[in-house]
C-alpha cells in the first residue's frame, strides 16, 4: 500500500520545488524551465534523493511531453509552417548528418575507429547517432515563454527538429540493423512513409470533424476535451502503429486543429493541465533522471570532449545551413542554439543501443551530462538572443 499512495508525495514536491525553483530562475532573468530542471536534479538522486524516477511519474512526464507538442501544434500558423517547410528539412538533414560524422570521429579519436563493419566501428557511429537526436521539448517551452513560438523563426525551428527526430530514429535503426545484423530497414522507411500518408488522410477527415463540431458547438467544453482525445490517439498510433515518435503524432493533431474556430479557446483549456501538474513534471524528471554517481576521470573526460562536439556540431551546422537558406543575422544563432538542446529521444537512442549491446552503460553518464547541460543553457541562451 505503501507504493501505491507514496506517489502523491513524490508529485507534491515536485509541484513545489519546479514552482519554487522556476520563480526563483524568473527572478534571475532566466526562463522557468531551467529552474523545474535544477528543482529535478537537486531533490533527485545525483543529490537530496528525497524522489526516485518511478514508472507512474515517468508516464506522467510523458504525457506532459505530448501536451506540450500538441499545444505547440495547436499554436501553429499554417501560412509560416508552410514557408518554412523547405527550409527546415534542409536544417534538419544538416543537424543530423553534422553531429553524426562529429561524434563518430571524436569516439575514433578517443578509442579508435577499428575496421569498417567492426563492432568497434559500429560504437563510433552510434556515438554520433546519439548526438543527431534534437529535443524540442524545452525549447518549444522556452519560445513560448519568450512569445516567439509563432514567429518564423520559432515556426522553424520547431518544424525542423520534429523532422530531425524523425531522420534520428531512421539513422538509428539503419545502424542497430548494420551493426546487430539484424535487418529490417526498408520496413522502418516503408512505416515512415505509411505514417505520412495516413496524417494526410486524417488531416483532411479530422479537421473536417472537428470544424463541423466546433460549429455546432462553439466554446463548449466538449470542443476541448474530443481535441484532447484526438491528440492521445494520434501520439499512440504514431508510435504503436508506425514506430514514429508519440510527440511526433501529437504535434501533428495540433497542426490539424489549429485552424478551427476554437483552437486558442482549446489550447488555454489543455494549457491548465500542462501548465498545474504535467509541464513541472516533465522538466523535472530530466533532473531526476540524472546520476553522476558512476563517473571515472577516464569517463568524465570524454564526456566533456562529447558535451561540447554535440553543442557545437548542431549550433554550427544548423546555424550555418540556415544562413545559406536565407536566416540573417541573429536568427541563424537562434536556430543553431534552439537544435543543440538534447532530451528524451537522445536518452530512448541510447537505451536502443545499450539493449542490443553497441555501447557500454558507462557512456550513460555522458548522454545525461549533455542533456541536462543543453535544457540548461538553450533557455538561457534564446533569451539572451531574442532580447531586443
Amino acid at each position: 500500500m505503501e507504493a501505491a499512495y507514496s506517489v502523491f508525495l513524490d508529485l507534491a514536491l515536485i509541484i513545489i520545488s519546479a514552482k519554487l525553483f522556476g520563480l526563483l530562475a524568473r527572478k534571475c532573468k532566466m526562463p522557468q524551465v531551467v529552474g523545474e530542471i535544477l528543482a529535478g536534479l537537486i531533490i533527485g538522486p545525483c543529490i537530496l534523493n528525497w524522489v526516485q524516477l518511478t514508472d507512474y511519474i515517468g508516464k506522467t512526464a510523458e504525457i506532459g511531453v505530448v501536451l506540450l507538442m500538441f499545444g505547440t501544434g495547436l499554436g501553429t500558423n499554417l501560412n509560416d509552417l508552410k514557408k518554412a517547410g523547405p527550409k527546415a528539412l534542409v536544417i534538419a538533414c544538416v543537424g543530423v548528418f553534422v553531429p553524426l560524422v562529429a561524434g563518430t570521429v571524436l569516439y575514433g579519436a578517443c578509442y579508435g575507429f577499428g575496421a569498417v563493419g567492426s563492432p568497434e566501428f559500429f560504437k563510433a557511429v552510434f556515438i554520433g547517432t546519439i548526438m543527431t537526436a534534437t529535443s524540442v521539448s524545452i525549447t518549444v517551452a522556452t519560445l513560448q515563454e519568450l512569445g516567439k513560438i509563432s514567429s518564423f523563426v520559432g515556426t522553424t525551428i520547431v518544424s525542423a527538429a520534429i523532422i530531425d527526430d524523425v531522420i534520428g530514429i531512421l539513422v538509428l535503426t539503419c545502424v542497430i540493423s548494420a551493426g546487430t545484423a539484424s535487418g529490417g530497414i526498408g520496413m522502418v522507411f516503408l512505416k515512415t512513409a505509411l505514417f505520412i500518408v495516413f496524417s494526410g488522410i486524417i488531416a483532411f477527415a479530422g479537421y473536417k470533424a472537428m470544424k463541423w463540431l466546433d460549429n455546432r458547438y462553439p466554446h463548449t467544453q466538449r470542443v476541448p476535451i474530443i481535441s484532447l482525445a484526438f491528440c492521445f490517439i494520434m501520439a499512440y498510433v504514431a508510435e504503436a502503429w508506425f514506430g514514429v515518435a508519440d510527440i511526433t503524432g501529437a504535434y501533428i493533431a495540433g497542426v490539424i486543429l489549429c485552424s478551427i474556430q476554437d483552437a486558442r479557446y482549446v489550447s488555454r483549456k489543455i494549457d491548465i493541465s500542462s501548465y498545474m501538474l504535467f509541464g513541472p513534471v516533465f522538466f523535472a524528471s530530466v533532473g531526476l533522471k540524472t546520476d553522476i554517481s558512476g563517473l571515472t576521470p577516464a569517463i568524465l573526460l570524454f564526456s566533456i570532449g562529447f558535451v561540447l562536439v554535440a553543442l557545437l556540431s548542431k549550433i554550427l551546422g544548423c546555424g550555418a545551413i540556415s544562413r545559406l537558406v536565407g536566416f540573417k543575422g541573429k536568427d541563424c544563432f537562434r536556430i543553431g542554439i534552439g537544435m543543440m538542446t538534447r532530451g528524451e529521444v537522445a536518452l530512448i537512442v541510447t537505451q536502443k543501443g545499450l539493449d542490443v549491446g553497441l555501447i557500454d552503460s558507462t557512456y550513460f553518464a555522458a548522454v545525461i551530462l549533455l542533456i541536462l547541460i543543453s535544457s540548461i543553457l538553450t533557455p538561457v541562451c534564446l533569451k539572451l538572443l531574442f532580447r531586443e
